[in-house]
């Protein structure tokens, strides 16, 4: 294998190479220092005169003397069955204290597009346990449903209560949860791995953890490496997959980093202007494929860089993927968790996966109702500050109660509280007591609130 020492500059995690023969884009690299240590590359940019590599370790040591043996292969992941219940680093090595994982295959991380004629209609829904999303905001298996969050708030905590309560109703078949965490602090890390050790959920898990102090590198390939996992476990091993990806704030900082180093040119507020090909080719690796026993669903969570929703990674996740769910610094505040706000998060699957045989023929309705009642109650709020309780109507402060009523028993849960869809649903009714019939009777068939009323209930 040739060995080049013709190492021009080192600037951050890139090596700049000269005078190499033909190499491909992504192609894996060896980089040799002078005391023999080894560290892993992978060729960014190619052409004629200069191969530029990013290194997946810290850079300290490299320098014009080191070597650089090109592999002649793209970046594999050793994947197998073993993995579950394994803890990997962000670069998929393992960080347990277990042996190496013995590999059935070793797969391209970039994967293959999925042919959208060969693409199944999600339609089956998955209970998180969480009532503001199985409820309001409802997970359908094959899909694409991302949170977004702020700095501060409890984004990791509802990332892990779903991750160990997520499932199929009624289902008998095989349920696997991938991790990754991008970024993270070590005491993050620590956090993550005893909640999962605690409660069991690591035996059918895989984590992947980057470290906010490794290289930036690694943070770009952590969600490939765990997206390469699922895609094996769900279309090789027959396993219903969920995938939750965090932080992906840190994945684009670690993107605009990378194409500083570069000396791109920037886009949106410094951001690579490929960002949102570079997103897609993450996002869209979820789905179910026609013929194939398992699926892939996605929940991506990000942090809102000044909780702004119109920022590029926000703005851009939102153009990709199929909803959001939106957690409030406002409901936070009040103590209140998970703190969800239900008014701006949007499933637009939810219809495939509620009703009749599904969840229960009332979803819809119920959803619906509670929606309206809330919202309606949240613009009596600004009133009140205007004119006063005493001057709304009777029926205006039955719903300003009701949004009341709704932040305290249907978002307010524990961290533990695993609630089933019939739970969350008969909460709904239980609140639908305050409000006249009249009101349920414009966005509830007559004969669902006589099968499901309270008042008619035996």
């Amino acid at each position: 294998m040739k060995e080049y020492k013709t190492v021009s500059k080192v600037a951050g995690p890139l090596l700049f190479v000269e005078k190499t023969e033909p190499v491909s884009y992504e192609e894996q690299v060896s980089l040799v220092l002078p005391d023999g240590t080894l560290k892993r590359g992978q060729v960014l940019d190619t052409s004629e005169d200069l191969v530029v590599v990013q290194c997946f370790e810290t850079t300290t040591g490299l320098g014009r003397d080191t070597g650089v043996r090109f592999l002649g292969e793209t970046f594999k992941m050793p994947v197998s069955k073993t993995m579950l219940g394994r803890i990997l680093s962000g670069g998929g090595k393992p960080i347990d204290g277990g042996p190496d994982i013995v590999p059935d295959k070793r797969l391209d991380i970039n994967g293959a597009a999925i042919n959208p004629y060969a693409r199944g209609s999600p339609r089956d829904f998955i209970q998180t346990g969480i009532s503001t999303i199985d409820g309001t905001n409802t997970l359908v298996r094959g899909q694409k449903l991302p949170i977004f969050s702020s700095a501060g708030l409890p984004h990791n905590e509802i990332a892990l209560q779903i991750a160990r309560q997520a499932k199929v109703p009624g289902s008998t078949e095989e349920f696997a949860v991938v991790f990754a965490a991008m970024g993270i602090t070590r005491e993050e890390a620590n956090y993550f791995m005893a909640d999962f050790e605690r409660t069991g959920a690591l035996e059918r898990a895989v984590v992947f953890l980057n470290l906010a102090d490794d290289p930036a590198v690694e943070r770009t390939v952590t969600p490939r490496l765990a997206l390469t996992t699922a895609e094996y476990l769900a279309y090789e091993l027959g396993y219903h997959v969920l995938v939750i990806l965090t932080d992906m704030t840190n994945y684009c900082e670690a993107l605009r980093q990378i194409g500083a180093a570069r000396e791109e040119v920037p886009g949106r507020r410094g951001y690579p202007g490929y960002m949102y090909t570079d997103l897609a080719s993450i996002y869209e690796r979820a789905g179910i494929i026609k013929g194939l026993k398992g699926s892939v669903t996605q929940i991506p969570i990000l942090t809102m860089p000044g909780d702004d929703i119109t920022h590029p990674i926000p703005d851009l996740t939102g153009y990709i993927t199929e909803g959001q769910i939106v957690i409030s610094p406002e409901l936070h505040r009040k103590g209140i968790y998970p703190p969800i706000n239900v008014l701006p998060s949007l499933s637009r699957l939810m219809n495939l996966g509620i009703g009749k045989g599904l969840t229960r023929e009332d979803h819809k309705k119920v959803s619906d109702m509670m929606y309206s009642g809330y919202a309606e109650g949240v613009d009596l709020r600004g009133l009140v500050a205007i004119v006063g309780k005493d001057a709304l109507s009777e029926r205006d402060q039955k719903f300003l109660e009701f949004a009341d009523d709704f932040e305290n028993r249907f978002v307010r849960q524990g961290s533990d509280e695993d609630r089933t869809i019939a739970q969350t649903l008969d909460i709904g009714w239980n609140m639908f007591v305050q409000l006249p019939e009249s009101e349920l009777e414009k966005r509830i068939d007559r004969d669902l609130i006589k099968t499901y009323h309270p008042n008619y209930r035996k």
